[in-house]
């Protein structure tokens, strides 16, 4: 009998009851927190690990609220399916604290209403949630997540969301890549002091975030930013590119969606603004390859992003991309795959971390996150996740588009640290 749905909603009002003074006098003993265990079955397994939502005697629970219907869809599903082959991957080999791993997968379609009512109907029968797609979805539930003690990681970068103990960004934030970008214009493309770029992005917490980041480095470099913001229901950039050629822009920056790089390309090549344009890494799609677009993004654009090219050479990558392939023959491998696999991995060590010393609460869990200084699954860059208020790389790979490539981009510059990211992270 599966005792998971028996134990978590109705253990306080019975055997928990005869626990309760005990285990308050445990918990004080220890030291350890019982906020997040209160009308929720916290207690101690009977293999002596501390417990409370999401985690049976034999099973763990993590949620995702995801976008399977929305516009990020593809990058929804890709991060589904990563994190369903690392469950199994996981299991195979015995589980996490001999328990089997498994995933409460809840689409809200980039609807933030949903996604709130998603999160209610989940947080209390789940421990962690390893995907959160979408800013303004992260934004809504921030409060929920903290009071919860509920370690998150979205698939959402802006700096907003630092600070807070129990959500992790992974990687680098918007402002981070766009200092890259300004930088690799000036140093691999000949931008020089006087010159105009271009910064088209979303409104919003990305694109504020990501032009913090181009306005502080421009203005280091000596050039202008001529910002252009634009809603994410805006897929024709006609106006925008006029606009920055009249301004005589020698690049362009683009923060938004994959649909907003590919009009903002394909219009400048056509209109003879030849310049070099940076994306961040949700600015692009393997799918922009099959899009008649394609040869002017060949050309054109570079991306910056925390991860490496999925066609990367990293053993990991490969044994990833190869086990994914085999899995999700139909498919197509993208970088949703990677960084999905990747938070699924990271998970995964916070898990067995926090099991060894004893304890698989929420709180426990986050202790064990903050803990961990040089977090390396072999699929990037390592990660530090122990200064809540600093993003947790600041190591950034630059990519290039390329159709024949597993994921469409290839890696051009490996994972280096921008002169100046210490300065304006400091500065902050």
């Amino acid at each position: 009998m599966n005792t998971t749905h028996h134990r978590h909603r109705n253990r306080h009002r019975t055997a928990g009851t005869v626990l309760a003074g005990a285990l308050a006098l445990l918990l004080a003993a220890t030291g350890c927190s019982s906020k997040a265990d209160d009308g929720n079955g916290g207690g101690e397994a009977a293999d002596g690990i501390r417990t409370g939502p999401g985690v049976g005697a034999r099973t763990i629970r993590l949620g995702a609220l995801t976008d399977l219907t929305g516009p990020y869809a593809t990058l929804g599903k890709s991060i589904v399916q990563a994190q369903r082959m690392w469950a199994e991957e996981t299991n195979a080999q015995g589980g996490i604290c001999d328990r089997e791993v498994e995933i409460v997968v809840k689409d809200h379609g980039y609807d933030v209403q949903k996604a709130v009512t998603a999160y209610a109907d989940i947080a209390p029968d789940v421990v962690a949630l390893p995907q959160v797609i979408g800013s303004p979805v992260v934004a809504a539930l921030l409060d929920d997540i903290e009071r919860d003690r509920m370690l998150t990681f979205p698939q959402a970068w802006a700096a907003s969301l630092l600070g807070k103990d129990a959500i992790q960004v992974l990687g680098t934030t918007y402002d981070v890549d766009m200092i890259a970008a300004v930088e690799f214009l000036t140093r691999a493309k000949g931008l020089k002091k006087g010159d105009t770029i271009g910064h088209v992005y979303f409104e919003g917490d990305y694109g504020a975030n990501a032009l913090e980041g181009s306005t502080w480095a421009a203005g280091k470099a000596g050039l202008k930013v001529s910002g252009q913001k634009i809603k994410a229901t805006d897929t024709d950039l006609s106006a925008q590119v006029s606009a920055l050629r009249a301004e005589g822009v020698k690049a362009v920056l683009i923060s938004a969606g994959p649909a907003q790089t590919a009009s903002l390309v394909g219009v400048a090549a056509s209109r003879g603004l030849r310049v070099p344009v940076v994306s961040s890494a949700p600015g692009f799609a393997p799918q922009l390859m099959r899009t008649p677009a394609a040869p002017a993004l060949e050309t054109m654009l570079n991306v910056v992003s925390a991860a490496p090219a999925v066609g990367s050479d990293l053993p990991g990558v490969e044994r990833m991309v190869a086990a994914y392939t085999k899995k999700y023959p139909d498919s197509p491998v993208d970088s949703g795959v990677l960084s999905g696999y990747n938070a699924a991995r990271l998970m995964g060590a916070d898990l067995k971390k926090a099991c060894e010393a004893g304890g698989l609460t929420r709180e426990d869990v986050v202790t064990a996150h903050r803990s961990q200084k040089n977090a390396d699954t072999g699929l990037g860059t390592a990660q530090d996740f122990s200064d809540v208020d600093r993003p947790a790389s600041v190591e950034t790979y630059v990519l290039k588009p390329d159709a024949k490539a597993v994921g469409g981009v290839v890696n051009v510059e490996e994972a280096h640290t921008v002169p100046g990211v210490e300065d304006y992270l400091s500065s902050k």
